[in-house]
């Protein structure tokens, strides 16, 4: 049981990486795709020349931020398709139906000695939650029959709930990392371009005689236009993560809270043979 677990979870990592490494690769070439051919488009600018021409709409100014602009619209991009993917891998690990009234369901079949009840209903919900509680509760019945004591059927009651734990639910935590990482790097990324900005409104102001307005504005524009994408991309990934994080909690909880009713009703069980 321990190799396979072992095996599986190889193969799962070996996917995700592959598919973090694609889509952080196809997120940068959609933002510079998104800020070179949307926001850089000819519409957006006077004299329909988006080098010289000064900017006709928001896309416009937002193309005007500079270099910096498609890395922290790629990033963006990122905490949008992760965040959807994290979704998708939590609703699955949760189960069909409410999370909360199936653990209810559970535990009062396991208090009242109904396991096989319990186990039907682990089937009807299925998902990563399910069927580790349902490992448990099939364990439940085989150190029932052999007779383990308290402290045995403790045991091997948590090692098969943790095994299969550990088979079902390897990818809750998976591009966690990646988002709690764009909440560092947009805040990084936006201070690099409004650093790059304000070098650039500077060295209008540097410049002898008149300073030259126009580069002045463009300098401004590019530092808050990346002010405000970096905080965007930090402010989204924050909540995002938190929420995910707190989902991971609950569903943890969940499995921990119905292996420790496992466990106390076979205690109780033992307790009525003497």
């Amino acid at each position: 049981m321990a190799n396979n677990v072992k095996v599986k979870k190889e193969e799962s990592s070996k996917g995700g990486d592959s598919f973090s490494a694609i889509v952080i690769v196809a997120c940068l070439i959609v933002g510079t795709l998104i800020w070179k051919f949307v926001m850089g488009a000819a519409s957006n600018f006077e004299g329909g020349n988006p080098e010289t021409g000064h900017p006709l709409n928001t896309l416009g100014m937002v193309y005007k931020g500079g270099f910096i602009v498609p890395i922290l619209l790629g990033m963006l991009l990122m905490v949008v398709v992760f965040s959807i993917e994290r979704f998708m891998v939590i609703s699955k690990a949760a189960g069909k139906g409410n999370l909360d009234a199936f653990m209810k369901k559970v535990q009062a079949s396991v208090t009242g000695g109904d396991i096989d009840g319990a186990i039907e209903a682990c089937d009807k919900q299925k998902g990563s939650v399910a069927n580790a509680i349902k490992a448990g509760l099939v364990k439940y019945n085989a150190v029932k029959a052999e007779g383990f004591t308290s402290e045995e059927a403790t045991e091997t009651i948590h090692k098969e709930i943790e095994e299969v734990t550990s088979l079902e639910m390897p990818m809750l935590e998976k591009n966690m990392t990646i988002i709690s990482t764009m909440v560092a790097l947009g805040t990084l990324g936006g201070l690099l371009g409004t650093v790059s900005g304000m070098i650039k409104a500077f060295g209008a102001l540097a410049t002898a005689g008149t300073p030259d307005q126009a580069a002045l504005a463009t300098g401004i524009s590019e530092a808050l236009i990346n002010t405000a994408t970096g905080i965007s991309t930090s402010a989204l990934a924050i909540v995002t993560y938190n929420y995910f994080t707190s989902k991971i909690d609950t569903l943890t909880y969940s499995i921990d809270e119905a292996a420790n009713t496992i466990v106390n009703t076979y205690r109780r069980f033992k307790g009525s043979l003497k």
